[in-house]
This record gives C-alpha cells, structure tokens and sequence, in this order.
C-alpha cells in the first residue's frame, strides 16, 4: 500500500534441525485498541516487524459517538477511529489480524503466544484492555439504548451530554458513590440505585449523598424498557423513565496473560507497569485500560506510544537499527 516501506528490519529463527525458518516478530501486540493500533503505527515506523491481534472486542467500538477525543470537534464514531487507525498501521506496514491469543510461553528467542494461529516475538504488548459489567438487560436492548445514548459507562467522556437531564446510576459501594457525585456536577437530578438489592453505603455515604441531593434507592433493578423519551426500568421505588442511565458496576480486566507469566498486578487485577509501560517481566509490556490509570482513548493512546518507543530502544540497546 503506498506509504509503506519494504527496508523493514526482519529476525528469524532456525528450528533446531536447521532446516525450516521460523518467522520471530520483533513485537507481538495483543489486542487493537486505541492503546494498541497506536503502538502499532510507531513500532511500523521505526522500522521494526510487528504484528498485532485482536479479539475485536475493544471498548471503543462501543461508543456511538466520542465528543471529547481532541481533533475531531463534531465528534467520531468509536468503530471510524479504529478504522482509521488500523489502516494508518498497515499502510507502514504493521500487520493486523483478527483472532486470540490464549497462553503465553517464554522461550530463548522472547515469547511463543498460541491461540487462533501460534506467533513467536521477540517482545509482547499487551493492550488487552477491560470490559464493563452491564445491568442484566437483554442484548439487543443493550446495544440500542447505547447507541441512543440512553445507556452510557463513562462520565468522563460524555457527562457534559446529560447536562441538566434525569440521570440514574446503577451501583452502590465507593464505585457507585463517586459516579454518582461526578455526575452531580452536570445535572441536580441524579439518584444511584442499587442493582441487585439493599444499597451497600456508609452512613457517611448517605449523608454525603444527601447533603448534595443524590436520592438512593435500593434494588433490584429490573424490566428495562427503551422509549423515544428515555430509558426507564423498575426498583422497589415502581418505575421510572431517565433521560440517561450509567452502569457503575465495575469492569473486568483482561490480564490473564500477564498473570500466568508472574507478572505484578494490583489488588484489582491491573498489570503494574513502570513509567515506560515495562512490566516486571522482561520483554513484556503493557498499555491502555488494562493498565491502572484513566480509561480514556487519549490516555490509552498516550500509553502506546511510550511503550512503542521503549520497546524500540530496549529491542536494539545492544544492536541499534542502523540503516544500510
């Protein structure tokens, strides 16, 4: 494709009979993101043979349209930016496939990754990303109320949209309390709902909850309905109708691999990484969401690109790319 450049740095490793080539990329990125398409483009640009490998799950693909991702002023569909970034990847070359990957080995070349197809790399990045926990609603429901944008999982990105609108949250807890307070400062009507029962809160939390005029009702929360004038649902409080409703539940974090491999995680389950996105294993690297920090495209994107660079500078500390 034009734009892209066939001098490209290649490592391969013969099978111990010395017979048959093996193709070692020098990274292998797991999951295509924001966080890992970034990583992507760099890594293509300096040269180096990456592949990247994707489950086509990516929480930006969700979002029906983002308004605060800097550069697009009337805002960008999820599924367009991650488009657009697949193709500036690949037109430099990186390679990008759909698939898994399940389990990762260290070997004396770097890593064997098997899934869908069996990859070897010299490095991984894995930028594997989190899911969020949704309100037990059918599927299709679901996934129209999100493009309507009655269903909503992040305030950071899009709370300036429910200004001064009916907002419900669905959680309880710390995680219930601070959502329910951040959207407080877009609109006066808010109230969190517990999901499955009597809400879990301190006594601290209610009065904090009160004093800014977040009503709490328990659950459970049940019989959703998708209407042009909102999304309503019922609680021990009857129905009710929402111009929008925010899901803080939690999500759940894809770090697996990294696990299986000894590397550090928090409490929570995030891969703990240095401030050049290393883990505590060598060679291996993370990015994104899956990475504690803020979940925002920016942020995700922020991250691939130092792991990109320090990738690029670990890979050649003792052999720099030098061009012919």
């Amino acid at each position: 494709m034009g734009g892209a450049n066939p001098a490209r740095h290649r490592f391969v490793n013969r099978s111990l009979a010395g017979l048959v080539m093996s193709r070692v990329h020098d990274c292998l990125i797991i999951g295509a993101g924001p966080a890992g398409l970034t990583a992507a483009i760099y890594l293509a640009r300096y040269h180096l043979d990456v592949v990247a490998v994707d489950s086509g799950r990516s929480r930006a693909a969700s979002i029906p349209c983002s308004h605060n991702h800097a550069g697009f002023p009337d805002g960008i569909p999820g599924t367009e930016l991650l488009d657009r970034m697949r193709r500036q990847a690949t037109r430099y070359g990186a390679e990008v496939r759909p698939g898994r990957i399940d389990a990762l080995a260290l070997d004396a070349g770097g890593f064997t990754a098997t899934g869908t197809d069996t990859l070897r790399a010299r490095s991984v990045l894995l930028a594997t990303g989190v899911t969020n926990r949704r309100p037990s609603m059918p599927d299709a429901l679901h996934d129209a109320a999100l493009a309507a944008g009655r269903l909503r999982y992040c305030p950071i990105c899009d709370g300036y949209e429910v200004t001064d609108r009916r907002v419900a949250v669905i959680g309880t807890g710390d995680h219930g309390v601070k959502e329910a307070t951040f959207l407080r400062s877009y609109t006066r009507d808010v109230a969190l709902f517990a999901a499955d029962g009597p809400h879990a809160l301190s006594d601290g939390d209610r009065a904090c909850l009160a004093r800014i005029g977040v009503r709490t009702v328990d659950g459970p929360v049940c019989d959703f309905a998708l209407t042009p004038d909102g999304l309503g649902f019922r609680s021990c409080a009857g129905r009710e109708l929402f111009d929008s409703v925010y899901p803080a539940l939690g999500s759940d974090i894809h770090s697996g691999l990294a696990g299986a491999l000894g590397a550090d995680r928090t409490e929570e389950g995030c891969i703990r990484t240095d401030t050049h996105q290393r883990t505590s294993v060598p060679g291996l690297y993370a990015a994104g969401d899956v990475v504690l920090g803020l979940d925002q495209i920016s942020h995700a994107m922020g991250e691939g690109g130092v792991a990109a660079t320090t990738i690029r500078n670990d890979l050649t500390r003792d052999a720099p790319l030098l061009r012919p």
